[in-house]
């Protein structure tokens, strides 16, 4: 495969996480359905021209997978993220649109369809579209690698402890 066709797959992969975390927010505020969202996703936003700039287009395959891992593990999921979050922090009492970029990556840990590192580095890397100031990803990258060893510690080379 040519740099040029690895570059645009990587960044419709990029993309689709992006638009599965402002899916997964969307389902929680708006109280909508996984189904509902999709389509709105699908048929609305992903590529779409608004106001004159085209939204990214996404690799929709994989946007539907989170949505989808994300419904159906959402409970191992969260009990994941309350494990990796400090303090005694429940999920429910962090910002929603990190625990929607939590439940989308959980989701990728859960389906183990791509490397554990891939994984936190894009989230990782997400992060900084709706955070700017920087405190936020780090917070994310400790959470993920944490939440990563919990669901496949066979990817770190131990016993899923985390260091």
């Amino acid at each position: 495969m040519s740099q040029k066709r690895q570059d645009e797959r990587r960044q419709r992969s990029t993309a689709a996480r992006l638009y599965a975390v402002q899916a997964l927010f969307q389902m929680e505020a708006a109280e909508q359905s996984a189904d509902r969202v999709r389509r709105e996703f699908e048929d609305w936003r992903i590529g779409a021209d608004i106001d004159g700039e085209a939204s990214p287009e996404a690799d929709e395959a994989l946007f539907a997978r989170i949505l989808d891992d994300a419904v159906t593990w959402q409970g191992r999921i969260d009990q994941m993220t309350d494990r990796a979050l400090v303090a005694r922090w429940p999920i429910d009492r962090i910002d929603p649109v990190l625990r929607a970029l939590f439940r989308a990556a959980g989701a990728e840990f859960v389906a183990a369809k791509a490397p554990p590192r891939v994984v936190i580095s894009e989230y990782v890397g997400i992060t900084g579209a709706f955070f700017t100031e920087g405190r936020e990803m780090k917070f994310v990258n400790a959470v993920l690698d944490h939440m990563a060893r919990d669901a496949a510690p066979e990817s770190f080379g131990g016993d899923g402890a985390t260091s």
